[in-house]
């Protein structure tokens, strides 16, 4: 047969697996009609066996392996559909399209923020981009940050999540196990580091460089080219640069920003000692209440799963089934529990959108622990 004739008769063939397609989709709406009003699960994994094995049995060899997968792609999309009927009108559901209508439309310009370090820290200069008129609160931990909007001594907090270099900030993920909040608002801002010292100091001079953590996992590689100076983190850049300056030392410096030299009184010695010229800090923005403001295109989850074979792919396997973007999966380990891990993911969606709703709800309904951290939009 020509070519094009074999086509032909693919394109009958896919007309025909549509039909059938739409007919199975059809009749796994109706099952799941009959598991909400029985209270059984969706995942039936003997179920799902039985039906690998008649299939694979009728497709025999060496068809076999590729009706494996052909159907566990079914399945994923079953279930997803599923899930979609059996999670309308969940409460988180009724929370988010709540948070939709009663959030302002505009982002606030005033407001009272939380952020670690003191003034010129990054998350400082972060708020200053999100917020017009901020009144600004420091506090010496991330923890402290987190504590204040809890407790609604502050109506929003900033907080470093992640950096393009040097990655996680991870003292934020393990936190966020233990205090009730919303993500609202995310920026990512572009960091360049200055060495900073007191007037007059040379280079040469310098024995000492202190910073944040991140700060010097940021500038590693300048800082291996000179093992003669010792390395010291402090609570942020920003302190660091207050503490050069209230020493009075000649021989120390600061890993810091040029905004912390004009406000301490420093000078800069050198500049972008960065590993990467493309150096960003994505700081969120968070709220005790769920706030969802018009456009916000992102989506955070905090979740654990089954300490199971599988259990991941099911998972992503919804969101794939939505056609929906994962932008980040972060674990982190849970403490006093062997291998277990709480998962964080970012994704590109729009709660707007009932399906993904939807399918929010129904996480919400099937995993132990899940929370969802917020829907927000990034800004540069």
């Amino acid at each position: 047969m020509e070519l094009n004739e074999l086509r032909e008769q693919i394109n009958q063939i896919d007309d025909e697996m549509a039909r059938l397609f739409a007919k199975r989709m059809d009749t796994v709406l109706q099952v799941a009609q009959s598991k909400k009003e029985s209270g059984k699960p969706v995942l039936d994994r003997s179920r799902e066996r039985q039906v690998l094995a008649r299939v694979a049995e009728q497709v025999g060899e060496p068809y076999e392996p590729y009706s494996t997968v052909l159907w566990n792609v079914l399945f994923d999309l079953s279930r997803s559909y599923q899930n979609q009927m059996l999670s309308q009108g969940s409460p988180l559901a009724q929370a988010i399209e709540s948070a939709c209508q009663n959030t302002p439309p505009l982002f606030p310009k005033k407001a009272t923020v939380a952020v670690q370090g003191v003034e010129g820290a990054y998350s400082q200069q972060a708020c200053d981009k999100l917020f017009s008129l901020p009144t600004v609160l420091y506090f010496n931990q991330f923890e402290g940050v987190f504590q204040a909007v809890q407790q609604g001594l502050c109506q929003y907090g900033i907080l470093p999540i992640e950096n393009s270099s040097a990655g996680s900030v991870t003292q934020v993920y393990d936190l966020m196990k233990r205090y009730q909040f919303h993500i609202v608002r995310s920026i990512k801002l572009k960091v360049d580091h200055t060495l900073l010292a007191n007037p007059g100091v040379q280079l040469a001079d310098i024995r000492q460089v202190v910073s944040h953590d991140q700060g010097i996992r940021q500038c590693s590689e300048w800082l291996k080219q000179h093992p003669e100076i010792q390395v010291t983190t402090m609570a942020n850049t920003a302190a660091a640069a207050q503490f050069v300056a209230q020493s009075g030392r000649r021989d120390v410096a600061a890993i810091s920003s040029r905004t912390c030299a004009e406000l301490y009184g420093l000078q800069v010695i050198g500049e972008n000692f960065q590993n990467s010229d493309h150096n960003y800090t994505r700081f969120i923005c968070i709220s005790k209440q769920m706030e969802i403001f018009p456009g916000a295109n992102k989506i955070s989850l905090m979740l654990t799963l089954p300490h199971k074979p599988g259990s991941l792919y099911s998972l992503i396997a919804r969101f794939s089934a939505l056609g929906l973007n994962l932008t980040k999966l972060e674990s982190r380990p849970m403490p006093g529990k062997d291998f277990e891990f709480m998962f964080y993911f970012d994704f590109d969606a729009s709660c707007y959108a009932p399906e993904t709703v939807n399918m929010l709800g129904g996480l919400a309904r099937d995993l132990e622990s899940f929370t969802f951290l917020g829907s927000y939009s990034e800004v540069f």
